[in-house]
């Protein structure tokens, strides 16, 4: 074997960016192909760095990739290379460009130039001369799965578990060829699948899934991945291995499946950010596309993107959920108490949820402790179903099933929770019950032990105020369904112990949460503003606004669901319980609503279900008559249309913004946004929810100031 790295020494030097770029070489070095099948050029992708920092790709890494390519495409001209490929440092082929740097680009010429440089790039793979090949050994994410797909075959380790084109979550479109290249290799509905449905889930491919679909060729044992992946690119060249490719789709379906995808794209984003639709042109033109037009096409999409507010808030949103995991203002982790056995006080939707998912990632025993047997017995059956799901969608083994399901026990003798380090209660919101729970476990517990209450809303301080050691007692607010929900709002309480918040922080870490400190205010940050939003829509139908006007008035923000399916997920009953305290807490900036209290006492049905499955669930416009009904008096206000009432709904949510961080409730705005992202759903495009009020002129109208500086989520313009 003979090697070469770097790049030529011919290579002019490249302009370094005024960011720091953590540069991706691309290191090439000779394999001699088995049974003498000459010489195959192996480029690895390396930034020289540990399994933590991810491989991504920067002006001055597409550079040198450009470089090297170039030197091995001289050497196949000359007749010395049978075959290329490329391949990526332990757990990375590569993670995309790299978001911190897009995000400097002040100009649309230098954004135009980093698609046009990444496509120059990857047009070398494509134009080689000799076959190319992309051996996918980890993480190929965005331009890193693009690099494999300019290749014309692709190998993947088994044990591959993220294969992704994220971009259209990002604010981007695939913008090095995957919008061209991926409908033409694994059809138009598929790739709409890869391009648009799969980032909006956040649900990357497994290598497996990757090769049903056919992004990938084969699939390979990780454990000599790069020796059987060269064997097998022997094998191809040697004509022992065909890769069958489908044919293109006709017109009729390529236009059938983008015009569809057009329609449900209006239904559930409304036109609220740019990046899928732009993608959704770029597949939509692609079959009649040269590939030349197809990739100056790209170009322009992803300039115009890089250069909208929307992207530059999607990456403040991708950092600070990446970021999250370091909890701003958490205590010394050294402080946290060991955690060998947990006790839950209910055994209901909630506290089953929560039982299932210490267990199955602390691997202690968990007691769920209920008044009677039979609650005790439903809860008990909550968590087997939910392990059987597990085990059934093979996300757990039928040993780590049984390991489970063996260390959950229930009970009613409140003296069986004697030996546990932490003490969940999860029983109904109503705070003298909860001071009650907390009183009676007090007398039965360790002093040392940690209480813990998932309030949703009410004061953690009150709960712990009659207890002997009231600083034992943290809010660990957990969101539904427990499992699937990223966040936990850890809270502070007045009397709250280093020792006691350390311990909820470290248990929200093991348990693969993120965690955000919160003071202890009423409805702390999600719920307070979720119901917030909630009260004025309700206040608006009570002023007169029809509730289909009400419904439809927030889709400019492209929110996860419209607010009265909202209302519908979290129960009218909660959500009204939750407004009132609310309101008796912090005043009439939380409204009262007759119209909402005639729909929880008489059960009525709020939405209608959903036309088809991933729509949103319409409003039922029969309950226009309760409002109706229950308007004894001429209404406080003038109906609004559905401008007025996302103005009415932006405004309250900048002033309690402004309450919320004049209370201390988070340190600064990029938790209130973090909490938002990770317990709202809220999507990136918004950045949760201050880099919206800024660019949208709110803050500075209501407050009087940013709430960010210009550029943290915005364009900083040149």
């Amino acid at each position: 074997m003979s090697a070469t790295t770097g790049t030529p020494s011919d290579q002019q030097p490249v302009e370094r960016p005024n960011r720091t770029e953590r540069v991706s070489h691309a290191l090439a070095r000779d394999v001699r192909l088995p049974g003498g099948a000459g010489t195959l050029v192996l480029v690895t992708i390396d930034n020289g760095l540990d399994h933590t920092k991810p491989t991504t790709f920067g002006p001055l890494g597409i550079a040198e990739l450009t470089a090297t390519l170039t030197a091995v495409r001289a050497r196949v001209q000359a007749g010395e290379v049978q075959a290329v490929a490329v391949t990526g440092k332990p757990y990375f082929l590569a993670a995309g460009a790299d978001l911190t740097q897009v995000a400097t680009v002040t100009s649309r010429d230098d954004a135009l130039a980093l698609g046009r440089g990444g496509h120059a790039a990857y047009a070398l793979l494509h134009d080689m001369g000799v076959p190319t090949f992309a051996f996918v050994n980890g993480v190929a994410l965005g331009g890193g799965l693009e690099l494999a797909l300019n290749c014309d075959y692709r190998t993947a380790a088994a044990d591959v578990r993220a294969l992704a084109l994220p971009e259209t979550g990002l604010g981007l479109v695939p913008g090095w060829g995957g919008a061209y290249v991926v409908p033409r290799l694994v059809g138009v509905q598929t790739a709409l699948d890869v391009i648009l449905t799969r980032p909006a889930a956040n649900k990357p491919f497994s290598a497996q899934e990757a090769a049903r679909i056919g992004l990938v060729d084969v699939v390979l044992d990780a454990a000599d991945f790069l020796e059987e992946s060269v064997r097998w690119a022997a094998r191809v060249l040697a004509g022992e291995v065909t890769v069958p490719r489908r044919g293109l789709d006709d017109e009729e379906t390529w236009h059938a499946v983008t015009h569809a995808a057009r329609e449900r794209l209006d239904a559930t984003i409304h036109g609220s950010r740019p990046a899928p639709y732009r993608a959704l042109d770029l597949v939509a033109a692609a079959r009649t596309a040269s590939r030349d037009e197809a990739f100056a096409a790209e170009d322009d999409a992803l300039a115009d993107l890089i250069m909208s507010d929307e992207m530059r808030a999607s990456v403040y949103a991708f950092g600070l959920v990446s970021g999250g995991k370091r909890p701003v203002g958490a205590p010394d982790r050294a402080l946290a108490r060991p955690v060998t056995r947990v006790g839950i006080v209910g055994a209901g939707l909630m506290a089953a949820q929560i039982a299932l998912l210490l267990a199955q990632r602390l691997g202690v025993p968990v007691v769920m402790r209920d008044l009677d047997d039979e609650r005790v017995a439903a809860g008990l059956q909550a968590v087997a179903s939910g392990v059987e799901r597990l085990r059934s969608t093979g996300r757990v083994s039928d040993a780590a099933a049984s390991r489970v399901l063996g260390s959950v026990h229930g009970t009613t003798d409140l003296t069986d929770l004697a030996g546990c380090d932490l003490v969940i209660e999860a029983v109904t919101e109503v705070l003298a019950l909860k001071k009650r729970v907390f009183a009676e476990v007090e007398q039965v517990v360790s002093p040392e032990a940690v209480l813990a209450t998932n309030t949703s809303a009410l004061s953690v301080t009150q709960m712990a105020a009659d207890l002997q050691h009231p600083e034992r007692v943290v809010g660990l607010h957990f969101f539904n369904p427990v499992a699937a929900m990223p966040l936990v709002e850890v809270i502070h309480a007045e009397h709250t112990s280093p020792e006691a918040l350390a311990t909820g922080f470290a248990v929200a870490a093991q348990l693969r949460k993120t965690a955000v400190l919160v003071a202890d205010r009423p409805g702390f940050v999600v719920n307070r503003l979720l119901v917030l939003l909630l009260g004025v829509i309700v206040d608006a139908v009570e002023n007169g606004t029809p509730v289909e006007v009400a419904d439809r008035a927030l889709r400019p923000l492209g929110l996860p669901m419209p607010p009265f399916e909202l209302f519908d997920l979290v129960g009218p009953a909660v959500g009204l319980h939750v407004l009132t305290s609310l309101r008796e807490d912090l005043g009439e900036r939380f409204p009262r609503s007759p119209g909402l209290e005639k729909l929880v006492a008489d059960g009525t049905r709020v939405v209608l279900p959903a036309p088809a499955k991933g729509l949103p669930k319409p409003v039922d416009p029969a309950i226009q008559a309760t409002f109706d009904a229950t308007r004894t008096s001429a209404p406080a206000g003038e109906p609004l249309d559905e401008a007025g009432v996302l103005d009415a709904v932006l405004t309250a949510l900048t002033v309690e913004v402004g309450h919320m961080l004049g209370e201390g409730v988070v340190a600064t705005p990029q938790q209130i946004d973090l909490c938002m992202i990770l317990g709202a759903g809220w999507g990136f495009h918004l950045g949760g929810l201050t880099p919206y009020l800024d660019r949208t002129g709110y803050s500075e109208r209501v407050l009087g100031r940013r709430l960010l500086e210009p550029g943290v989520a915005s364009v900083l313009h040149s």
